[in-house]
């Protein structure tokens, strides 16, 4: 042995020792933990959605929807009432014209006339005013309200569409920051054991203690996480900015978000789910309103062989007329109107609205069968994430029991530092496949509660 050998060599395992020491107390930021805090307030999954579903403008889009919708029905039932109309004709005779009333000229010759009438030419005004209470149009108007009131309350489920369409955004982008920035986490507390190593080294090197080639490679590896960092910054930039999108609000506010409790097991099977689905999804629900709206169509074409008649009052006032012709008229009556012939348009209109039945019929049959599909698939990804998670997890048990024994072996010199850096590497690896596992439970669990047409 040559003189100083036994010397450095102990300095140098001491210092790996240290540095294997603080890989294995430093614990990895787990994505089913409250993450570290960045800056911004803290934002929860439940604020988050309760935030989308007030003030995406999708949402509010669809509120609108139903608010226009129930102006129409409040429209339609105002045409049970009395229709109240006013004329009014202003003119000006271009021909004179005289008429005389003496029917005795013939037999008496020389006696002039008793009287005339003529249209002077000079402004002349005519004003009527028209009451009609309609009386056979009520079934009619009848069933135009219910078709506004169906009409409502599809526009409600398209509103629900959309804010479950909405919460299944909001899920799936908070979920991904929330892998996003542990995984950050994670590869921060990396870079720091890096520079510290990277340190160790470089004096290392200049004591002629290590190879050159080991700093190159540790400023490999910090470089290399440096950049990873980097990247996963910008991402969880860009990710924040669209939930801020989502949840209607300046895409520049900043938060962070708090970690959701573990994967737990779901009990339920397949028939109950695809029953309450075609219960609760909106389309199936759309498709059936549609189907009356379709029926009530049709009965309101059929409504039109009825005559429509009215109960109605008339007032005529003339104005710089002739004082021989009547300056007021007033007349109270019934108004009756019916087309005898239409050359069968009706019919063919009511042809017509049957297929448009029909359509609506099969529109729900289809819905039924994209929504029982829909529910099988994402109940079977839900169940393949379940078993992913728990091999991911028992992976990640059986890295950190590795990586401890390593350690305690290095301890005691029956290891080499590659075997515990190895270990550590593997361990974050596993932690790693861990986070993307239970990322991708949580997202197939949002899925299945959108395919299963829940609200929140």
């Amino acid at each position: 042995m040559r003189p100083g050998t036994f010397d450095r060599g102990s300095m140098f395992r001491l210092i790996l020792r240290a540095i294997a020491f603080i890989l294995l107390v430093t614990p990895g930021a787990a994505f089913g933990q409250d993450a570290a805090p960045l800056s911004g307030q803290s934002l929860t999954l439940e604020q988050a959605i309760s935030l989308a579903l007030h003030n995406n403008h999708s949402v509010k889009i669809a509120v609108l929807g139903v608010g226009k919708a129930e102006d129409e029905l409040a429209a339609t039932r105002t045409y049970r009432r009395p229709s109240m109309q006013f004329y009014a004709l202003f003119s000006q005779q271009l021909v004179k014209q005289d008429s005389n009333t003496n029917s005795l000229t013939d037999i008496i010759p020389g006696l002039g006339p008793f009287f005339s009438i003529s249209a002077p030419r000079r402004p002349t005004a005519i004003f009527g005013a028209q009451v009609l209470e309609p009386l056979s149009q009520q079934y009619r108007i009848g069933l135009n309200i219910e078709m506004a009131s169906v009409g409502i309350e599809v526009k409600r489920e398209d509103m629900r569409s959309r804010e479950q369409s909405t919460v299944d955004d909001v899920k799936r982008t908070y979920y991904g920051i929330l892998q996003t920035q542990s995984a950050l986490d994670s590869l921060q507390e990396a870079i720091k054991l890096y520079h510290e190593l990277d340190r160790v080294t470089t004096d290392y090197v200049t004591q002629q203690v290590s190879l050159k080639s080991d700093s190159l490679e540790v400023k490999t590896r910090l470089a290399k996480a440096e950049y990873e960092a980097l990247n996963l910054t910008n991402q969880l930039a860009t990710e924040k900015e669209q939930l801020n999108n989502l949840l209607g609000r300046d895409v520049r506010t900043d938060f962070r978000v708090s970690g959701v409790s573990n994967a737990n097991d779901f009990g339920i099977d397949l028939v109950s789910a695809r029953r309450r689905a075609l219960d609760q999804r909106p389309e199936v629900r759309e498709a059936r309103l549609k189907i009356r709206l379709a029926e009530l169509d049709r009965r309101v074409k059929r409504s039109e062989y009825i005559p429509d008649v009215s109960v109605g009052m008339t007032a005529l006032t003339l104005r710089n007329f002739d004082d021989i012709i009547p300056k007021n008229f007033a007349a109270l009556g019934v108004v009756v109107r019916w087309e005898i012939f239409d050359w069968g348009r009706k019919k063919n209109e009511l042809a017509g609205k049957d297929k448009t039945i029909e359509q609506a019929k099969n529109s729900l049959r289809e819905a039924e069968s994209v929504v029982l599909i829909d529910v099988g698939d994402k109940l079977r990804k839900l169940q393949q994430t379940r078993q992913a998670l728990v091999v991911a997890q028992l992976e990640q048990e059986t890295a950190r029991e590795v990586l401890r024994v390593n350690t305690n072996k290095y301890k005691v010199t029956a290891a080499l530092l590659s075997d515990v850096l190895q270990s550590q590497a593997t361990l974050a690896d596993a932690d790693h496949h861990y986070q993307q596992a239970l990322l991708g439970y949580w997202t197939a669990k949002a899925s299945f509660e959108a395919a299963m047409g829940e609200d929140k």
